[in-house]
């Protein structure tokens, strides 16, 4: 049976740099699961299941794992997923439900039925305790990931969608599409324990950098991030990209639904709908100075990164090169369909 080294959420944007190499032998065997449909319910982007690709082989398609999701008649669009090296589990979301499915056996354990829905869920670094929102109502419902069991819930009354967990583990932070607030809960107690904020509009997709000093922030009707100083609780700054012009969107509502730190957090990268980009901004400067722009094949509403940094994720999924900033794969299913999604996990597995 596989044992799991390293399993980092990278699809909920949480920042990751620090890798446990001296606990292999041999190099890991790495690995993208791919949850689908990733892209609402579009099916036309890579069907519906647990697309896995090998990252070591220039990302090319290994296997389709097959969920009591993806077997529905019309599957649900996934919302959310996470996974753990401790417990060998990986979770998704859809809008009405939380499934758990064992990684060594590929079979789906459980779904469950949570109190008003599910969204964009996080997991603490110890693999025990899922923070899941509900359907962009009042609540996250903090929930045991072995079992599925509601622990209890956390009253924001901000339309519940996007969370983060800090590297070290210890905050969880609460973003909803109805607030500019973004809430900030200990993972021990379980109650909020700090506000930041207001943002100049509703939040939409952010991160939080390892020392948790800075939240990178997008928020309604801006092509470009806030800075959100967690120490202070307040915003220090807005960073708008130039040289391009806010254009309609097919999804999401807002011109940049997505930003992310690369692991060694000098760039950010934030997604630009309209003009089917990512932008990219040194992080070394405060404010971050926009330094490139890439082409994408779509419009693009998330990014994410690869545990060591090499590869950028946008979620019309092209794979780049973090150093050259250039296409270098993109993915593919085993019938050759194009595969988008925002919602990725990379699981590195033993190799000796």
């Amino acid at each position: 049976m596989p044992r799991f080294l390293i399993v980092a959420l990278i699809a909920l944007l949480m920042p990751v740099s620090a890798l446990a190499e001296d606990n292999a032998a041999q190099p890991a065997k790495r690995y993208l699961y791919v949850a689908a449909p990733g892209i609402r319910n579009y099916l036309e982007f890579g069907g519906a299941g647990i697309l896995v690709f090998d990252i070591d082989r220039d990302h090319a398609f290994v296997k389709r794992i097959a969920t009591t999701a993806s077997g529905e008649e019309k599957p649900r669009n996934i919302k959310g997923v996470c996974a753990s090296a401790a417990t060998g589990l990986l979770h998704f979301t859809t809008p009405e439900k939380l499934y758990c499915v064992d990684l060594a056996t590929e079979k789906t354990l459980w779904e469950r039925e949570l109190p008003k829905g599910c969204d964009r869920m996080s997991a603490t670094p110890d693999g025990r305790t899922l923070y899941v929102p509900s359907f962009e109502k009042e609540t996250w419902n903090v929930v045991d990931a072995k079992t599925g069991d509601v622990i209890t819930s956390i009253t924001t009354n901000s339309g519940a969608h996007n969370t983060v967990v800090s590297r070290d583990g210890t905050r969880m932070y609460l973003g909803g599409l109805k607030s500019p607030t973004l809430f900030v809960a200990d993972t021990t107690t379980h109650k909020l324990v700090a506000e930041v904020g207001p943002f100049s509009g509703s939040i939409r997709p952010f991160t939080v950098n390892a020392s948790k000093t800075y939240a990178y922030v997008c928020v309604n009707n801006l092509l470009g991030f806030e800075i959100g100083d967690l120490n202070s609780k307040k915003v220090i700054h807005r960073v708008e990209v130039e040289g391009h012009k806010v254009g309609r969107v097919k999804r999401h509502g807002c011109p940049s639904h997505g930003v992310g730190l690369t692991p060694d957090e000098k760039e950010v990268w934030v997604v630009d709908g309209a003009n089917e980009m990512v932008h990219i901004f040194d992080n070394t400067l405060m404010p971050p100075k926009q330094t490139a722009s890439i082409k994408l094949r779509e419009q693009p509403g998330w990014v994410t990164f690869s545990l060591d940094g090499r590869y950028g994720y946008p979620s019309t999924g092209e794979v780049i090169d973090v150093k050259t900033r250039k296409i270098i794969a993109a993915l593919k299913d085993e019938e050759g369909r194009e595969v988008h999604s925002e919602k990725m996990v990379e699981i590195h597995f033993d190799a000796s």
